[in-house]
């Protein structure tokens, strides 16, 4: 069933309500950038969704989500009908409809097309009642980025996706699909026009998108969206940057949520530290002493579902505690908190039939029923056939909030870590959910779980410890899981492969709002990485705002920093840079909470107008908007060879801040200790060596290094790091502010009402071509040091480093908001006097 043509038109409260010949369309103007499309072959618009938290229309999760949702006022815009076609403009779009064949085409408001349907095919239902959406594309130069949690290249053009999550154990990380994630939103940029443009489909019924492996002879070249149920419900998000687009995704589905401090810590774990027969609490105390021992920074640990197993079945239990493994969990959590590490228990949402809180959950009406919606459905589980929480009930949220609560958080978590929430055990799609009394199956419903238990995570926390900041972790999750949870790539394969495209597959989430995001590092299925890769993706796993070693070794093995001993101070290096960097990520994460922009970056985010960079597969990424990151990912490698985008002038980090020229590909040479990392000639980097365990060491100390090639600025970001007064505005957000030339300003100006900790404070800047002449802070002069010791013995001065040709200039922090450093790099004679001009 195709919709072919246009019939009529009929204005509602808040767009439009199209008819066509065989479906309804509505039409709402959300913004001027933001419009929403929605198909419906029913001619019925219901709205009922757990995921969207800006809206211009009544819902019914409005009072569930009323702590989460706004509502906006649509815009009223007006169309011009003319013989062919309907014309709807904004202040920056024009969206013409076709009346025959049905269909859409997007323009900017200077006529540049942008986005055009397949216009005899726009709009589809097949005999099985799935629906289609198809798409115009240019085959050559049309990328695409996004749909969250995928594998190989970042650039989806030419693949076929499947999403309907999995528990993809040891997952194929090039060609594996479907994973654990279903967010059905992409990013598409034409090299021509360089105009982004941001899709997202509110459907969360399975799905599958196809962008370019179909091809029919009959039809210009397409892509497609399929889904099994449901409407068309899209949502078209104009650029024209990428920035753009992100920025109104996540306030459609929420942004991502501040992350605790501590968080952003290195995890360890494994399977194995909560599997031993008994006293798994004394092995993880050893594995804390033998962290410190080695010099290996570590903040928390996660505490794998061997702790909730039967003492004489060893099946898992969800919210049980193994007393032989465990004797005393309250003991185990206060001796872990006093070490500074926050321990975080594994949750799976099946229930087996001995579960000793079975009667418990029978009797609150917890589970999933069978299609009929009179019995509990069984379905496949870890250990024997389970039962499901049904998280869209009330009875069922209530029921596991109480045991999450009183078993878990009041042990002395305050962390909730969401395993296996898939929910891919119930089979039966036809099975009933309750979806708040309104009745639904699980073919719509299945990934809401995953978040909803999120959701439901922050509320206990919320209960238990009153003004905290929520840390929730998901391995799976749909559009909006970013605002609740941080996510993570789920049980890898250990690969080399999986090392290379892991680094795709975290960019890809970021594109697609989920900046919190890691994956295993060294694996998590198989056997143990051998020691030049666990080396390599240590070296990876630093970047990542999720730090984490976790496996499962089949070969009676436990991945651990330490394994090998030969590379110990090369993965000693790698965490104390994790840490030194802590500033400059923790103010990412800041960034990307208050605007959805990632902190693992591809190349063509910073760099859009260099057409190289959308169909660079070097796999470099931008750390932020200052580093350019290039990890060794290749087996015995002795060089690395990547694409420095134009623009910029690039500085070697490694290599005493050697220079080049963007717009060219380089290939350097690594060794065992090289983490390639390039300072953008813009850039400003912030560092420190004070943190070392995040809640025991407080930053006073902060390096600066400042490319100074042009203008530029960066925010650097503080507060408590645990509690949500930061919405209260006690927070320390300091614009850095950098004013390039010969007299290089350096102004800081903070905001916030949280107390700087910072108590000295060093800027290198670099200046290739010359020293300084001078240097003032707040206009007095600072003094100048020719002799490296003397400046490294005084409080203030500045000095001129020849090995990387840097300007050092320290100071106290004055202990006011705004102060300013210029450093003049004019020329003088040797008697000090300026050149004349």
């Amino acid at each position: 069933m195709l919709l072919k043509q246009f019939e009529s038109i009929e204005k509602t409260g808040n767009g439009y309500i199209i008819h066509g010949d065989t479906a309804d369309v509505m039409l709402v103007f959300m913004t001027s950038d933001l419009i929403r499309i929605r198909v419906s072959f029913d001619r019925q618009f219901p709205e009922r969704s757990y995921t969207l938290v800006t809206t211009a229309w009544e819902d019914a999760m409005d009072d569930l989500l009323s702590g989460e949702r706004k509502r906006i006022t649509a815009l009223d815009v007006p169309y011009e009908e003319k013989e062919k076609e309907l014309v709807f403009r904004t202040e920056t779009l024009e969206l013409h409809l076709l009346k025959k064949p049905f269909s859409f085409r997007l323009y900017t408001r200077e006529g540049k097309l942008i986005y055009s349907d397949l216009a005899e095919r726009a709009f589809e239902k097949d005999q099985l009642g799935r629906l289609y959406h198809y798409n115009k594309m240019d085959r050559e130069k049309d990328h695409f980025y996004g749909f969250g949690e995928k594998t190989g290249y970042l650039d989806k053009k030419g693949r076929r996706l499947r999403m309907s999550p999995k528990d993809a154990i040891g997952h194929d990380p090039e060609k594996g699909d479907p994973m654990y994630k279903h967010i059905p939103f992409y990013i598409r940029v034409n090299e021509d026009n360089l105009h982004a443009l941001g899709l997202f489909y509110h459907n969360s019924y399975d799905c599958l998108f196809d962008m370019g492996e179909e091809i029919s002879g009959y039809w210009d070249r397409y892509s497609y969206y399929q889904t099994d149920g449901g409407d068309i419900d899209l949502f078209l998000m104009n650029g024209p940057s990428m920035a753009n687009v992100l920025d109104l995704y996540t306030r459609l589905t929420g942004r991502m949520a501040m992350p605790t401090k501590q968080s952003l810590g290195y995890c360890a774990s494994t399977m194995y530290y909560a599997e031993l027969e008994k006293d798994c609490d004394q092995e993880i105390y050893k594995v804390i002493d033998k962290h410190e021992k080695e010099d290996i920074p570590i903040d928390n640990f996660w505490l794998a579902s061997g702790y909730s197993s039967g003492e004489e079945d060893n099946l898992r239990y969800v919210f049980n505690w193994n007393k032989r493994r465990f004797p005393q969990p309250e003991k185990f959590f206060e001796e872990m908190n006093r070490r500074g590490i926050n321990v975080i228990p594994n949750l799976k949402p099946g229930i087996l039939k001995h579960h000793p809180y079975i009667k418990y959950f029978e009797k609150e009406n917890a589970f999933i029923k069978t299609p009929d919606g009179k019995a509990d459905y069984y379905g496949r589980w870890w250990g024997g056939e389970g039962r499901f929480i049904d998280f869209t009930s009330v009875q069922g949220r209530n029921a596991w909030k109480k045991l999450l609560e009183e078993n878990i958080l009041k042990k002395g978590t305050k962390t909730v870590w969401n395993d296996n929430c898939e929910m891919d055990g119930v089979e039966d799609r036809d099975a009933y959910c309750d979806r708040e009394g309104l009745g639904g199956t699980m073919a719509e419903l299945k990934i809401l779980h995953s978040n909803l238990m999120a959701f439901l995570g922050k509320q206990a926390i919320a209960d238990v410890y009153p003004g905290e900041r929520p840390y929730i972790i998901n391995r799976a999750g749909y559009a909006g899981i970013q605002r609740y949870a941080q996510v993570w790539g789920g049980d890898n394969l250990t690969d080399w492969r999986t090392l290379k495209f892991n680094v795709a597959t975290i960019m890809g989430m970021g594109l697609s709002g989920c900046a919190n995001m890691g994956c295993d590092i060294g694996g998590f299925a198989g056997p143990a990485p051998e020691a030049e890769l666990l080396l390599r993706w240590i070296q990876n796993g630093i970047f990542q705002p999720r730090f984490t070693i976790n496996s499962a070794n089949n070969d009676n093995t436990v991945t651990q920093p330490w394994m090998y001993e030969e590379n110990l101070p090369y993965v000693r290096a790698a965490y104390h840079l994790r840490y030194r960097m802590f500033p400059y990520l923790y103010s990412l994460m800041a960034e990307a909470h208050e605007t959805g922009m990632p902190v693992m970056r591809p190349l063509f985010l910073e760099f859009p107008e260099d057409k190289r960079c959308y169909t660079d597969e070097s796999l470099s990424f931008m750390y932020g908007s200052s580093i350019l990151v290039a990890n060794v990912l290749e087996k015995g490698a002795v060089t690395r060879k990547f694409y420095l985008p134009k623009g910029a002038t690039w500085y070697d980090m490694n290599d005493n801040l050697k220079a080049y020229e963007g717009g060219q590909e380089i290939e350097i040479p690594v060794d065992a200790s090289s983490i390639p990392m390039f300072l953008r000639g813009n850039g400003i980097f912030t560092t420190t060596e004070d943190v070392k365990h995040i809640l025991r060491d407080t930053m006073k100390h902060l390096e600066i290094l400042v490319g100074g090639e042009a203008d530029s600025a960066f925010t650097l970001y503080d507060d408590d790091g645990h509690t949500e007064d930061f919405q209260k505005g006690i927070f320390a957000k300091t614009e850095i502010k950098v004013k390039a030339g010969d007299r290089t300003k350096i102004s800081f100006r903070k905001e916030g009402e949280y107390p700087s900790t910072l108590e000295t404070m060093m800027i290198k800047l670099v200046s290739k071509e010359k020293g300084a002449y001078w240097a003032t802070l707040d206009g007095e002069e600072i003094p100048r040091f020719i002799i490296r010791d003397a400046f490294d013995e005084a409080e203030s001065g500045w000095y001129y480093n020849m090995s990387d040709r840097t300007i050092w200039v320290k100071f106290p922090v004055p202990k006011k908001d705004d102060f300013e450093v210029v450093i003049s790099k004019e020329k003088f004679d040797l008697i000090g006097m300026t050149e004349d001009e």
